[in-house]
């Protein structure tokens, strides 16, 4: 069966058309070629280009890790150059400021040198001129280089100096302490001495007690409640401690330092509105300079003399019984050193 004319007709300029289609397809699929040759070739290239780069940045890193340690290297020894002479300057003043002078002296010195060689180095050549500042410079380092020896002797004789003095510190403070166990135990002898005397003298007198190294007599006995003022049945108390302390002062060498401490404590209970003290502080204080003052009229020396008040806060006695704050109302003597 043949095809209608105007098909067949239609066929024919296909036909015409399709080598042409044909030739413009080809043309097309080789410049697609061409550019996907060109696409690889770029890509290869940028490829190997930043594979070089990479490479470059891995070495620069590994150069500025090593270029890193070697500061940190450096900034440590300078850390520690720096502490040692900071050290060897406080302990000699006198060679910091010269020391400081050589070393800017040196520093200026250096700074002339390296100037000097770099402008050799663009000249290209050493001229007579040149040649002689460098030589100059050179000699004034070398002499520099000696004083900063000559002075690291002196430093040295310094160190070794410090270190003698060290020593002779050790074997004073041992001399010290051995010379003040003696006086210790001196003092103990007349302590010892003194307590004897001072039982004798109070025999078996009611409120008066001995409790460790201290004499104390409860303040019933020399105050009234609430009052600073010694009575006169205190008076007669004390009298005759008064006369032991001035027959022991005469018997005391002179170059032994002491004193006869007068320790003032109260009980816990808080003073009435019109008690002429504020406090339990002041009254215990006032108490203690009063038998002070007694002592004193009596031809005690002063500098023997020591007082002090303690308040409520050193009790002897626990509880709050009228025995326990009667026992904690008191005054005490030590003999101590000052």
């Amino acid at each position: 069966m043949s095809l209608p004319r105007h098909l067949q007709s239609s066929q024919s300029d296909f036909g015409d058309y399709w080598p042409g289609f044909v030739d413009a397809l080809a043309t097309l699929l080789l410049v697609i070629v061409f550019l996907l040759a060109v696409f690889t070739a770029g890509q290869f290239a940028l490829s190997q280009a930043l594979t070089g780069r990479d490479e470059q940045l891995a070495d620069l890193n590994s150069r500025l890790a090593t270029l890193a340690e070697e500061l940190n290297l450096a900034q440590s020894e300078n850390e520690q150059l720096s502490l040692r002479v900071s050290v060897l300057n406080q302990e000699n003043g006198a060679l910091q400021e010269t020391n400081a002078g050589l070393s800017s002296q040196i520093a200026g010195l250096q700074d002339g040198l390296a100037a000097a060689r770099a402008s050799l180095a663009e000249e290209e050549a050493l001229n007579e001129e040149a040649q002689a500042t460098v030589a100059l410079l050179n000699n004034q380092m070398a002499a520099l280089r000696e004083e900063l020896a000559r002075l690291n002797e002196t430093l040295n004789a310094s160190e070794a100096r410090e270190a003698e003095l060290e020593a002779e510190v050790v074997n004073l403070g041992r001399r010290l302490n051995a010379a003040l166990a003696s006086e210790v135990a001196r003092l103990a002898r007349y302590r010892s001495e003194f307590f004897g005397r001072l039982i004798e003298v109070l025999g078996d007198r009611s409120g008066v007690r001995v409790v460790g190294d201290r004499f104390v007599f409860e303040t019933d006995v020399l105050f009234a409640s609430g009052s600073a003022e010694l009575s006169e049945e205190g008076r007669s108390s004390l009298a005759p401690i008064a006369d032991a302390i001035i027959q022991l002062t005469d018997e005391i060498p002179d170059d032994l330092d002491w004193v006869l401490r007068v320790d003032g404590h109260t009980d816990r209970v808080p003073l009435g509105p019109n008690a002429p003290f504020e406090s339990n502080w002041e009254l215990s204080t006032a108490r203690s300079l009063s038998v002070i003052s007694y002592f004193e009229s009596r031809g005690v020396p002063p500098r023997r003399l020591l007082a002090a008040g303690f308040g409520q806060h050193y009790p002897i006695a626990e509880g709050r019984t009228q025995e326990a704050y009667a026992r904690n109302r008191r005054i005490e003597l030590k003999l101590t050193s000052r």
